[in-house]
């Protein structure tokens, strides 16, 4: 399907993650670079909703980042493939997104940051990927297919409407639908305000406390993942999990049919070509959604009838 055929018709795109894993994982490598500016110097929310990228009309975008008493925002364009940064004083500097390698696309990018005289610092190592090489230094991840990139984002965009609506029926503390670019997923996470156990930590290259800040209150998260080679869940999903995850979840009945218990992850898995192949995809994602978040609010024990807004 080409993207024209996508953006024409509004479909759910193809996504096989074993024709675009490299271009995937470079995109990782990227958007960790330009997520890290943002987190160099945004000031803190709470469970690190400062650091997030957010789906826009062509890609992904940082939002408005503060500078001193100005601001920019980098937004990577599957549209066109460019990389723009946008200060607010109507300077901007652009990069051509091909196929490059991380430490290209790093050298460049910080050179586009100073020219527009924002001089900032990252930690320049990978996180969430167990071995990563520094930016600086990484010469293996350098692909870059653009009809995937752009079906890659098409795929996040539809999933991020659905997640909106879903996220509209909760009255409760509940996360922006933002995309995480550690872990690499599309989130949208709800709250019921009562404190967490201390969470275990132990994800790969990543402190501790940082996830501990993360999972500091219990909450409910349902996103999208495109997958990865190698790990438990290889095709593009749509997910859903509690933290505390409380008893009962691996026996739950959730909705629709295609939806199960991931064992390993500790998540409710749905595939998206399930969803993408449905007569009405927006219907089984929001099914999904809906029955994962009722079974473990209630197995948990959330004040569901102050929480949520009534149909």
């Amino acid at each position: 399907m080409s993207p024209t055929a996508v953006s024409a018709s509004g479909a759910w795109p193809q996504l096989p993650l074993a024709e675009w894993s490299d271009t995937r994982d470079t995109l990782h490598l990227w958007m960790q670079i330009v997520g890290k500016t943002r987190l160099a110097l945004a000031p803190m929310v709470n469970h690190w909703w400062q650091v997030p990228l957010y789906i826009s009309a062509r890609g992904l975008t940082t939002s408005r980042i503060p500078y001193g008493a100005a601001g920019f925002a980098v937004e990577l364009d599957f549209i066109a493939h460019v990389l723009r940064i946008l200060h607010d004083d109507g300077r901007t500097w652009s990069m051509t997104l091909a196929p490059r390698s991380v430490a290209d696309f790093y050298s460049e990018y910080m050179s586009g940051l100073r020219s527009l005289g924002i001089d900032v610092r990252i930690w320049p190592v990978p996180v969430e990927i167990a071995d990563g090489i520094p930016f600086a230094q990484d010469e293996t991840h350098a692909s870059y297919d653009a009809d995937a990139a752009q079906r890659f984002w098409r795929a996040l965009a539809q999933a991020a409407r659905v997640l909106e609506i879903f996220r509209g029926r909760f009255l409760g503390k509940s996360s922006p639908v933002h995309f995480f670019w550690g872990s690499f997923d599309l989130a949208c996470t709800r709250f019921n305000g009562a404190r967490a156990p201390e969470h275990p930590g132990g994800v790969p290259a990543l402190a501790d406390w940082v996830t501990r800040e993360a999972y500091s209150h219990a909450c409910i998260s349902a996103g999208w993942w495109p997958g990865t080679i190698g790990s438990p869940i290889t095709e593009p999903a749509f997910y859903a999990y509690a933290y505390p995850e409380p008893a009962g979840c691996p026996t739950a009945k959730i909705r629709p049919d295609a939806g199960y218990y991931h064992a390993v992850m500790h998540e409710w898995i749905l595939p998206y070509d399930a969803v993408r192949t449905a007569a009405s995809p927006d219907a089984m994602a929001l099914d999904f959604f809906q029955s994962t978040y009722e079974a473990a609010a209630s197995l948990g024990g959330w004040d569901r009838a102050s929480l949520e807004r009534a149909p």
